[in-house]
């Protein structure tokens, strides 16, 4: 396991959630995440003024809960610092502001310098007194990373194997946080877990530059890439199996260098929410986390 933990700003654990925006994860989802014993919840696609984020923290008593990410060109950097002040003032040390450039095919031409924007944005953040150590990039290249050292508590790169955490470990440093996010289908037949996975892989990150150049810097073919992304890449970004080898494909990211892994449970379309909530306890029981762990009173 890692040897970073005890170093970290942000308390999460060494496991959370991610859930994307579009699955529309309520305040009841994240008690129920709670007392499964994950540390934090890492919310996708959320807007400024993070009403969710300020609901789920106030129907939870211990999660941390993380944007992961607000991007850059569409959440304004000062609505953002006022809305982390007004959550911090209710509910201190129990929120980090995730913020990453997003994807140049989504943004035009003003996307062509992430990095030079980044930095006018973190410029801001630190005018409006949001601290460092409540705040995280989405990184995945080198520059992103050293900026992530230099400007923030750590990263939190998406998409992404255990091999790549080693390289980003050694540029964050040992007293920075790695929070990496990995898919999980909880089948153990292969064919199936890759007919559900495939598709939260395929679209839209094989058609996004910055996802597919850093698998290519991982090791990944030309062929792995193309759409829809061979079953080695599927397999290496999707882990399935039983408990045991989710509980050790996860743990792998910890043992290269991650402090934190967001999970994010790749389901099927249309389930209730008493099924999405019944994966993630099955989720937690093959990791092995302390039931009502982080719930107080």
């Amino acid at each position: 396991m890692s040897d970073y933990s005890e170093t970290q700003t942000p308390e999460l654990g060494r496991f959370g959630v991610w859930i994307g925006g579009r699955a529309n994860p309520t305040p009841e989802l994240a008690y129920h995440l709670e007392t499964l014993g994950f540390g934090a919840l890492w919310l996708g696609g959320q807007p400024a003024d993070l009403d969710l984020v300020q609901r789920i923290i106030a129907n939870t008593s211990a999660l941390t809960v993380a944007t992961g990410i607000s991007n850059i060109w569409s959440v304004d950097a000062g609505e953002l610092a006022d809305s982390y002040h007004r959550i911090e003032s209710e509910h201190p040390g129990r929120f980090i502001v995730g913020v990453g450039a997003g994807h140049p095919e989504n943004q035009g031409d003003q996307a062509l310098k992430p990095y030079a924007a980044m930095v006018r944005y973190l410029d801001t953040l630190d005018d409006r007194g949001v601290p460092l150590e409540r705040r995280v990039l989405a990184a995945l290249g080198p520059r992103m990373l050293e900026l992530a050292r230099d400007r923030s508590a750590g990263a939190h790169p998406y998409l992404v194997t255990p091999s790549f955490n080693e390289g980003a470990r050694a540029i964050l440093g040992a007293s920075k946080l790695l929070a990496t996010e990995q898919r999980v289908v909880l089948r153990e037949d292969a064919e199936e877990a890759r007919e559900l996975g495939r598709p939260s892989v395929d679209r839209p990150y094989l058609g996004l530059r910055n996802y597919v150049n850093n698998l290519k810097r991982l090791g990944y073919s030309d062929e792995d890439v193309e759409s829809p992304g061979s079953d080695r890449l599927i397999d290496d970004l999707v882990v399935y199996g039983d408990d045991a080898a989710i509980a050790a494909r996860l743990g792998a990211h910890l043992s290269a260098g991650a402090d934190h892994v967001a999970v994010q449970l790749v389901q099927e379309s249309g389930l209730s929410g008493t099924e999405i909530a019944a994966g993630y306890t099955q989720l937690a029981g093959a990791l092995g986390l302390p039931r009502d762990a982080g719930v107080q009173g």
